[in-house]
C-alpha cells in the first residue's frame, strides 16, 4: 500500500515536472507550450527584454485605506419633512362614527410635519475639525451629527452650503484630528486608478475601487460643476466622501451616481476637489459664494447648426437668449453669436463655459472670441455677480432650523439699495419658532434683540447666546415690525 502510494506520487511529480518543462509564463498571466512558440534562429537571436515579462502588480489599495482612512467621516442628520395630512371624515355630531375616528385615528405629526433622517460620508481637511462634504446630506438638518473611526461622536455646525456646486463645509469642536492630503484632479485622467471611501447604506468605511471613466462631464441643473465620472461603486450613504488617487491624494467629493434603480449601475460622478476647495474658502471667509455671470443663455453645436453659422466642426456654445439688463447685452453680444474662447481659454461646447465664468471675479473684464456673421471677433465684457437667489449658502445650520428655525443668506448690493438698509439678512426658509411666529420668506432681518445683524454668521451667534424669548426686527415691504420668537 505504501509503495503504491509513493509510486502515484512519484508519476504525479514526474508529470508536474513535464508540464513546468513543457510551458513558460507569457506576460502576466497565460501559459504557452513552449513547443508552440517560434524559436529564433542564431542569426536573428535577440537578448530577451525582462520588462516584457515581468509580472504587473496590482495597486497597493490597502496602505491608501490604513493611511486616510481614519479622516473619513460618517455623517448623520436629522430634521423635519412636511407632510399632507388627510383631513378627517365630517360626522354629524350624533354619528357614533364620528366619536370612534376622534379617538382611534392614528396621532397626526403636529404642524404637518416628519421626523426625518440620513446619512452621508466627509473627510477632514483641517486639524480643527473643518470638514467636506455634500450639500445634499445636510441641507435643511436640524441636528447634523459626525462620527470617527474611533466611534468618537461630534455634533457639527454648518460653516455653509453651496448648492449649485453641492459642497458643505462643516465644523465640528475638535483638534489634532487625522486629515486627508489633497491632490489636483488635472494630474489624472481616463483609465487611472481611483479608490472611494464612504458609508453606503450606513455601512461605515467601506472601500471600493474602479477607474475614472471620464472627465468635465456636463449634467443637467449642475452646470457649474465639470465632474470626474468613475466606474466606482457608489451608493446612498457614499455622498460626501472622499475619491483617492493612487497617492493617497483625494482629488473629488462623491457626489451622484447615474441611475434606473436607485442603486449603482456603473456610472458615479465626484466633484472635483479644487473646485469644492475654491467654494470652502469663500464660505470660510464670507459666508457665501460669489460667481461671475455673463448673462447669456447657451447651448450644444450639431453639425447642422455648425455649418449653418459657417463653421468647420461642431465647437463652442451657441448664445440662444440674451437678457436685456445683461452684461453681454451690454457689451453688443446677440443672440447667434458662438462664444469661441474665454480669457484665452478654448471653448469646445457649452459645458465647460459656465465654470469658467462662474470663477471670475464678478466687476473684472473678460476676453471673449466670437464667430460672427462667419468670422471671429473679439469682445470685452464686465463680468457681473450671479444673484444670490440663483445659489444657497450659509442655510440650514446650527441658526436655522435649529433654535430660530431660519435658513438666511446675505443681501447683495443692489438688493440692500432697493430695500434702502445697511446689512441685513433675507429669510429663505422658515420652520418652528420662526413659522409659528409668522416670519415669512422674503423678510429681511435686521436685528436680534437690539444688535444689528449683517451676516448670517452675526445672527447665528446671536441666536446661540439668546434666553428663551427674543425679539427680531423685521423688514416687510416698506414697515419695520418688531417679531418675538418663543425658542422654548
Amino acid at each position: 500500500m505504501q509503495k503504491n502510494t509513493l509510486r502515484s506520487t512519484l508519476i504525479a511529480t514526474t508529470v508536474i515536472a513535464a508540464l513546468g518543462a513543457g510551458y513558460a509564463r507569457y506576460g502576466d498571466y497565460t501559459l504557452v507550450p513552449k513547443s508552440d512558440r517560434v524559436q529564433p534562429t542564431a542569426q536573428t537571436a535577440q537578448p530577451p527584454v525582462a520588462a516584457s515579462n515581468a509580472p504587473r502588480s496590482l495597486p497597493d489599495f490597502a496602505a491608501i485605506v490604513q493611511r486616510n482612512g481614519p479622516a473619513v467621516v460618517n455623517i448623520s442628520v436629522t430634521g423635519t419633512s412636511r407632510v399632507n395630512l388627510p383631513e378627517m371624515p365630517q360626522f354629524d355630531p350624533n354619528d357614533p362614527f364620528g366619536e370612534f375616528f376622534r379617538r382611534f385615528q392614528p396621532p397626526s405629526p403636529r404642524g404637518g410635519e416628519a421626523p426625518s433622517h440620513g446619512q452621508g460620508s466627509g473627510f477632514i481637511i483641517r486639524p480643527n475639525g473643518l470638514i467636506l462634504t455634500n450639500a445634499h446630506v445636510v441641507d435643511g438638518a436640524q441636528e447634523v451629527t459626525v462620527k470617527l473611526i474611533d466611534r468618537r461622536e461630534f455634533k457639527a455646525r454648518i460653516i455653509g452650503i453651496d448648492k449649485p456646486t453641492d459642497v458643505a463645509l462643516l465644523k465640528i469642536e475638535a483638534d489634532g484630528l487625522p486629515v486627508v492630503p489633497l491632490g489636483d484632479p488635472a494630474r489624472s485622467g481616463p483609465g487611472d486608478w481611483v479608490v472611494a471611501i464612504g458609508s453606503p447604506f450606513g455601512f461605515e468605511n467601506s472601500v471600493t475601487a474602479g477607474i475614472i471613466s471620464a472627465k468635465s462631464r456636463s449634467l443637467p441643473e449642475e452646470t457649474y460643476v465639470p465632474f470626474i465620472q468613475t466606474d466606482v461603486a457608489v451608493n446612498p450613504g457614499n455622498s460626501g466622501g472622499p475619491l483617492f488617487n493612487l497617492n493617497g491624494e483625494v482629488i473629488g467629493i462623491n457626489s451622484q451616481i447615474y441611475s434606473r434603480t436607485g442603486g449603482y449601475q456603473g456610472l458615479s460622478f465626484a466633484i472635483p476637489i479644487d473646485v469644492a476647495l475654491k467654494v470652502e474658502t469663500q464660505l470660510l471667509a464670507d459666508g457665501k459664494v460669489s460667481r461671475g455671470r455673463l448673462g447669456v443663455g447657451i447651448q450644444d453645436l450639431n453639425q447642422s447648426l455648425a455649418e449653418s453659422f459657417g463653421l468647420e466642426r461642431p465647437m463652442g456654445a451657441l448664445i440662444d437668449s440674451v437678457p436685456n439688463d445683461g452684461p453681454a447685452a451690454k457689451a453688443g453680444i446677440k443672440p447667434g453669436d458662438v462664444i469661441l474662447s474665454l480669457n484665452g481659454q478654448p471653448i469646445e461646447n457649452s459645458g465647460q463655459l459656465p465654470p469658467l465664468v462662474a470663477d471670475i471675479k464678478p466687476g473684472s473684464e473678460a476676453k471673449l472670441v466670437l464667430w460672427r456673421n462667419g468670422k471671429r471677433e473679439e469682445v470685452t465684457v464686465q463680468v457681473g455677480e450671479m444673484p444670490d437667489s440663483q445659489q444657497a449658502a450659509a442655510t440650514g445650520n446650527g441658526l436655522a432650523k435649529g433654535r430660530l428655525g431660519l435658513a438666511v443668506r446675505p443681501l447683495a448690493p443692489e438688493e440692500q439699495q432697493a430695500a434702502d438698509v445697511n446689512g441685513g439678512v433675507l429669510v429663505e426658509a422658515t420652520a418652528g419658532p420662526a413659522e409659528r411666529a409668522g416670519i415669512r420668506l422674503g423678510d429681511v432681518i435686521l436685528a436680534l434683540n437690539g444688535h444689528a445683524v449683517a451676516s448670517p454668521g452675526e445672527l447665528r451667534e446671536l441666536a446661540d447666546r439668546a434666553d428663551k424669548h427674543v425679539a427680531l426686527l423685521v423688514q416687510r415691504g416698506g414697515m419695520r415690525i418688531f417679531v418675538p420668537l418663543d425658542l422654548g
